[in-house]
């Protein structure tokens, strides 16, 4: 009677890891997955920031701000016709 007490154990405790395996550990990846791509996205968003706040820096003290400014709305306004160009012309 011993063995086959034996035998339920081993059986219960296989089945549980099988289902912790096709589960939990699966999930576990993608958590951890998801969380450093979050951190990741998080740090490489803040380094933008501050390299465009460095750049505009930079360009206001030879430009003074309205100078600056000046120079900042022209790269935006070429970088949006170029886009604009390349939307049209792929129609």
């Amino acid at each position: 009677m011993q063995d086959y007490a034996a035998r339920f154990a081993d059986l219960l405790e296989s089945i549980a890891s099988k289902v912790r395996a096709m589960t939990v550990d699966r999930i576990a990846g993608g958590i951890r997955l998801a969380g450093l791509g979050i951190l990741g996205v998080s740090l490489g968003l803040t380094a933008l920031i501050f390299l465009l706040w460095a750049i505009f820096g930079a360009l206001e003290i030879p430009l003074t701000t309205a100078g600056a400014f000046a120079v900042v709305g022209a790269l935006f306004i070429g970088a949006g016709s170029y886009l604009w160009i390349k939307r049209t012309s792929q129609k």
